[in-house]
């Protein structure tokens, strides 16, 4: 049976263009990635202590989505050191046993990527049905599908008299995965990188692969469903361009590429309709994760997030795993969205708790480990079109000249506040985020329970608590959070305290009882 490394595994995910410049161009590169390996796991406590990378896009692209509009599926950007500053860092990461999965952009490519520049170039092009086209009157679109950063999808291309489908940006024609050619060069795509020592993909849009057949009009939007698409574009249900039955097969042969290899791994990106379509992704010959995006969008509430937790336990295929995660290059961070004055540190150390002691795998994003804000950036220095910038800026490594990112004195995004919050600051501090953080990856690998365990919510819990069991043969766990901003009782059995997120916290022993959890305390407890 191959591995299943990722069930255990923590992932951080890298934005490659903000994580660390090593040629001193204000741009974030591999290079940079490599040279601060060590500073995510080089075997000691001193280290981070993550098992695997998620790359955000690398590939060639004009950078009008920021590498999401790929030109060159088999190559890496210039700015990033092209791809012998790839294979140097799957060597190092390698060396240090961490994994390196990276962004596959299947659904579209950008309009300069030479397949489209065959499409668009006649109607008899053999590339032509490689993307999709309708016809129609130029003032008439075929159907009333919006893009998920605004306006129609559809663009007008006078050279040739014909309407093509972007979902997202006009400059991001959709592939068109009803042609087996299509499908094919994908395949191809999936191998070169694993040939090249990928342990998998991050997969994007993957529930948009393919569109109704009919391209039936969506209906109107009557009301935000909450935690869907449709928080992103509010202006009409994706009903016929997201989700489709048909996607599933397509997916399946992605895996069976995936599986010629054994041990490597796919996470999507899924936006499903419902919960209960997430998990037809997760069915035994498809994903072996997935993102559940809903936890970006509950407020500082237990019981929002216990609900979710509930309900992916309830409606996952039995054998399959959870996918956790609180901030991405899509969403403002975590800290910035829970903020509450002096309990925002706190509430950041709960959140982590949360993360890593759920069953299933926790996905960090670069810099959540030393509590790095979003960073204000005015309209005019918007680099992204949509204005996600602000989650997306330097890794901010140290209170220097450029933060320890870059030498120049012209990073491709604004730094953040690097004197209050940076890595050097914090590495030594036995109080700090890092170190908690440190501690927190630390506690959940010593434990069978909190890497391989079943999960139990307790329903008898303070409200604004969640509180679960742990278990796995041999050991168990414990792990309480108290959402409140006042102390909370609550019954614990007797055990070894492991992590407390309160640093007034004695570690050691406790007898059975009602314990009293601080304010925005998080705890986890070895209890057999």
């Amino acid at each position: 049976m191959a591995s299943q490394w990722w069930r255990s595994a923590v992932f951080y995910q890298i934005y490659p263009r903000s994580f660390a410049d090593s040629n001193g161009d204000g741009i974030g590169d591999l290079d940079g990635i490599t040279e601060h390996l060590d500073y995510l796991n080089d075997g000691t406590d001193r280290s981070l202590g993550i098992d695997a990378i998620w790359l955000s896009p690398i590939n060639p692209s004009p950078l009008n989505d920021w590498g999401y509009d790929v030109s060159d599926y088999c190559d890496v950007h210039p700015d990033l050191g092209g791809l012998p500053a790839f294979d140097r860092l799957i060597r190092e990461a390698r060396r240090r046993g961490i994994r390196v999965i990276l962004d596959l952009v299947p659904n579209h490519t950008s309009d300069r990527h030479r397949w489209f520049q065959q499409s668009q170039s006649s109607r008899s092009n053999p590339r032509r049905d490689w993307y999709i086209w309708k016809a129609g009157a130029p003032d008439n679109p075929p159907n009333n599908w919006v893009s998920i950063f605004g306006g129609p999808a559809w663009k007008w291309h006078e050279a040739t008299g014909e309407w093509y489908l972007h979902l997202f940006l006009e400059q991001q024609p959709d592939l068109n995965y009803r042609n087996p050619e299509v499908i094919a060069a994908m395949h191809d795509v999936i191998r070169f990188w694993l040939d090249r020592g990928a342990a998998g993909y991050r997969v994007d849009v993957i529930h948009g692969m393919i569109k109704d057949a009919q391209f039936r009009d969506n209906p109107p939007l009557v009301k935000v469903e909450w935690g869907s698409q449709t928080d992103v574009a509010l202006k009409q249900r994706h009903l016929y361009d997201f989700d489709q039955p048909e996607v599933h097969e397509i997916i399946r042969g992605f895996r069976r590429v995936i599986d010629e290899y054994g041990d490597r791994m796919m996470v999507g990106e899924v936006w499903p309709h419902s919960n209960e379509s997430l998990a037809l992704y997760l069915r035994p010959d498809e994903l072996q994760q997935a993102f559940n995006f809903r936890f970006l969008f509950c407020p500082w509430k237990a019981e929002r997030f216990r609900a979710q937790v509930a309900e992916i336990e309830r409606i996952l295929p039995t054998g399959s795993w959870p996918t956790w995660t609180l901030s991405n290059h899509d969403f403002p961070r975590h800290i910035t969205r829970y903020q509450s004055g002096p309990a925002t540190e706190a509430r950041a150390r709960l959140a982590a708790v949360m993360l890593l002691g759920l069953r299933g795998t926790p996905f960090l994003y670069y810099g959540e480990e030393i509590g790095m804000p979003d960073v204000e950036i005015s309209r005019e220095r918007w680099r992204d079109p949509v204005g996600r910038d602000g989650c997306r800026t330097p890794m901010q490594w140290s209170n220097e000249p450029g933060g320890g990112f870059t030498s120049s004195r012209s990073p491709w995004l604004p730094l953040g506040n690097c004197a209050a919050v940076n890595v050097a600051r914090q590495s030594d501090d036995p109080y700090s985020m890092l170190s908690f953080y440190r501690r927190a990856i630390r506690a959940r690998r010593a434990s069978p329970a909190l890497t391989a365990g079943t999960i139990r919510v307790v329903d008898d819990a303070p409200a604004d608590c969640f509180v679960f069991a742990r278990e796995a043969a041999g050991s168990h766990a414990m792990v309480a959070l108290n959402f409140a901003d006042e102390p909370r009782g609550i019954e614990l059995p007797s055990g070894k305290i492991l992590l407390s997120s309160d640093f007034g916290r004695e570690p050691g022993r406790i007898a059975s009882g009602k314990m009293r959890l601080a304010p925005n305390e998080a705890l986890v407890l070895d209890s057999g």
